[in-house]
């Protein structure tokens, strides 16, 4: 058997391996630069809540504390910050935000799939339209609308914004209930139940997944949020982490130290509950998008 060779097959074939080696090398400097680009600023606010005031003015922000259980700065940012409070302020937001977003949302999602009524693709465009609209552009009637309520400077004005405007959360539930055959609501409804049973006994708990995504999603972002708690919760004894953060920078404005305490007292529950959690954001998204 003869082999036939044609010319310039030899540098075509070692090119090949090489090709395939940069590739690789490129994939790992990419995922390398990445993760230096999102770990460096948490490393140097871990670092610079750890060293003392001497420290900070003869090293940079990357350099080693000369003592690692060092909890000066941390002591002075939950108390002189009043973190405790802030995060039991949170806590209360947190909680009633994102139930009233899981029930509001599923209920406006289950009540677009599985009801006709006139005007249903226009109500889905509103939807698609408001998601598109800046919330800055808005703010001037917003704020008028709820100091009208009598809710301005609680802890509920925050909590009613949060629950009305999560188009994205509908959007979510509404491609998971898509996926539920339309056969149990009518099984159900042969043994009597109403539509607000279905959506308890039978729409709700195959939704788990997707609940577990708007939960988390919505919470990263309540928890996050600055804007909405300084512009409508202005006393101080109603600061948010964000807010008590950024009042608390005034005094120490000049004490990096201090101020890389407090922000690492808002950055680890997040960060501890992302990275317990991350899982079920990944398969949630994943699964809604094969929905």
């Amino acid at each position: 058997m003869t082999t036939v060779t044609g010319p310039g097959t030899g540098p075509r074939r070692a090119t090949a391996p090489l090709r395939g080696h940069v590739a690789v090398f490129l994939k790992y400097l990419s995922l390398v630069l990445a993760s230096a680009v999102v770990l460096v600023p948490l490393a140097a606010v871990l670092l610079t809540s750890l060293r003392s005031s001497r420290e900070m003015a003869d090293g940079s922000a990357l350099a080693l504390p000369d003592d690692w259980l060092n909890p000066h700065n941390y002591t002075v940012a939950f108390t002189d910050g009043h973190m405790l409070r802030a995060l039991g302020n949170t806590t209360f937001i947190l909680f009633f935000s994102v139930l009233g977003t899981v029930l509001i949302g599923s209920m406006t999602a289950y009540a677009i799939d599985r009801f006709h009524f006139p005007f249903k693709k226009l109500v889905m465009a509103l939807f698609l339209v408001a998601s598109l609209v800046p919330s800055v552009t808005t703010q001037v009637a917003t704020y008028q609308i709820v100091n009208g309520m009598g809710v301005m400077d609680t802890r509920w004005a925050p909590v009613l914004l949060y629950m009305g405007t999560d188009i994205v959360s509908i959007y979510i539930f509404l491609q998971f209930i898509r996926s539920i055959p339309v056969s149990l609501d009518e099984a159900a409804r042969l043994d009597g139940a109403n539509s607000f049973t279905i959506y308890r006994r039978i729409i709700l708990p195959l939704l788990k997944p997707a609940v577990a995504t708007v939960v988390i999603v919505k919470g990263v972002a309540v928890y996050n949020d600055f804007y909405i708690p300084f512009l409508y919760m202005p006393s101080d004894g109603l600061g948010t982490v964000s807010t008590s953060l950024f009042r608390f920078k005034g005094p120490y404005g000049a004490h990096w130290e201090v101020i890389s305490a407090g922000a690492a007292l808002v950055i680890v529950p997040s960060l501890v509950v992302f990275l317990v959690l991350q899982r079920f954001i990944y398969n949630g998204f994943a699964a809604g998008a094969t929905k």
